[in-house]
């Protein structure tokens, strides 16, 4: 059965449904959003690239969600949450176009995060970003998310720290 979309109050839609060419559009937003504003290099593409397989190759569309808003045909956002072990999810990739920022849909897309991590009873929700996604931050703390670890990383292609946020449930 087809899922209809959900259409956002500014003429977004957000799908639940893989579509071929959606994965390697992630990919590819992610190397040219982060490395245009936060000057990472190809190896985050990349790593972005190597968690968008392993996401696709263990999905369990019972366990597992994407959100893919849309607007004129166009991926505008992206988030998704995949399964881990012990009755814990992963949230990744999380990202908006910048036209489409400050219209509350990050706060859209993560009450449907945490309201499917619930639904489905995991214990808890966990995510690593690096310090330098300021208003990512803001955003995953409004939603109780708290700062658990942090770590020098290189992996980017620059200096910073990786650090790791999580939301207990139960």
């Amino acid at each position: 059965m087809m899922e209809e979309p959900l259409i956002t109050a500014n003429g977004i839609s957000i799908r639940t449904t893989i579509n071929p060419g959606d994965l390697g559009y992630i990919m590819y937003r992610h190397g040219k959003l982060y490395g245009k504003e936060y000057n990472y290099g190809v190896s985050f593409e990349t790593y972005v690239g190597y968690g968008l397989y392993e996401f696709y190759k263990n999905y369990d569309p019972l366990l597992d969600r994407v959100w893919i808003c849309e607007k004129n045909d166009k991926i505008v956002g992206f988030l998704l949450l995949m399964h881990r072990e012990n009755q814990t999810a992963q949230l990744r990739y999380f990202y908006l176009d910048e036209e489409t920022r400050g219209l509350g849909l990050g706060n859209q897309l993560m009450l449907a995060l945490v309201e499917f991590a619930k639904e489905k009873k995991y214990k808890s929700v966990y995510l690593w970003t690096t310090d330098d996604l300021l208003a990512a931050h803001h955003l995953y703390k409004k939603y109780g998310f708290r700062l658990t670890e942090e770590k020098p990383s290189t992996e980017f292609g620059k200096s910073l720290k990786e650090q790791r946020y999580d939301l207990m449930l139960i």
